[in-house]
């Protein structure tokens, strides 16, 4: 088993007034040679953004893009849609770049900060139809027990919203003294797991709230949880 430990305060950083980012990876100003990419996972970045600010239009092209809203509503617009689409707490969203798109994305509230993920996956096709999706997720449906949100186009799986990777993004809320056996596809494949919030024991590395860990070669592991704790795991080919 190969593992990579990233400990929340070594992210990258800025503070652009209406926007507090965290950067997992490389991104914008922040660079780090060690740190550009976990696999086909090439964007983790965890947003702070105030009331009615955000991204003005901008472009995007080949890439699989999934946002993640935590708390607060989002505010999406796209060359695919006229209209604003709004995506609270508990959805997620994916966008599908592909041959190319500009969208828009804003706090949709006046008054309530808005935190959330936002999820760059390379994709194995490029050059496709740009595409949307939406969904809610129930977070009950996530309690000790794994909650998938994203995966391939190419698989027929039920309930999740579809990228052009062969990908498996999902969530679990572990109870206190809980543990979870997590099974890769297979052994080119790796899980980012990002603790959300609580503390975790994965395998043998303790992980307090934000803290993450890259898991690679490897059939499966274990995470334990010291407390309650919420994790986002991203399972990509190691490209």
């Amino acid at each position: 088993m190969k593992t990579i430990v990233h400990k929340a305060d070594s992210r990258g950083f800025a503070n652009h007034g209406w926007l507090q980012a965290n950067h997992s990876f490389s991104f914008a100003n922040y660079f780090n040679q060690e740190k550009m990419q976990f696999g086909a996972l090439r964007v983790l970045n965890d947003d702070i953004i105030a009331p009615k600010m955000g991204f003005g239009t901008h472009p995007h092209n080949n890439m699989e893009i999934i946002t993640i809203p935590l708390s607060g509503s989002l505010k999406h617009r796209d060359s695919m849609h006229n209209e604003w689409q709004t995506i609270e707490a508990g959805e997620v969203q994916i966008m599908s770049a592909g041959k190319g798109l500009q969208h828009s994305e804003i706090n949709g509230s006046d008054k309530a900060y808005l935190s959330l993920f936002q999820i760059w996956v390379i994709p194995n096709k490029t050059d496709v139809e740009p595409r949307y999706g939406q969904k809610h997720y129930n977070a009950d449906d996530r309690k000790n027990k794994l909650q998938t949100l994203v995966t391939s186009i190419d698989e027929n799986h039920e309930g999740s919203l579809k990228i052009h990777q062969d990908a498996i993004i999902s969530r679990i809320d572990l109870d206190k003294d809980k543990s979870f056996d997590y099974k890769l596809k297979s052994n080119s494949h790796g899980v980012y797991v990002m603790n959300i919030h609580g503390t975790v024991t994965v395998e043998t590395n303790e992980l307090q709230t934000r803290d993450a860990i890259g898991v690679s070669q490897t059939d499966n592991f274990k995470i334990s949880a010291n407390e309650d704790s919420e994790l986002l795991l991203i399972e990509v080919p190691m490209i």
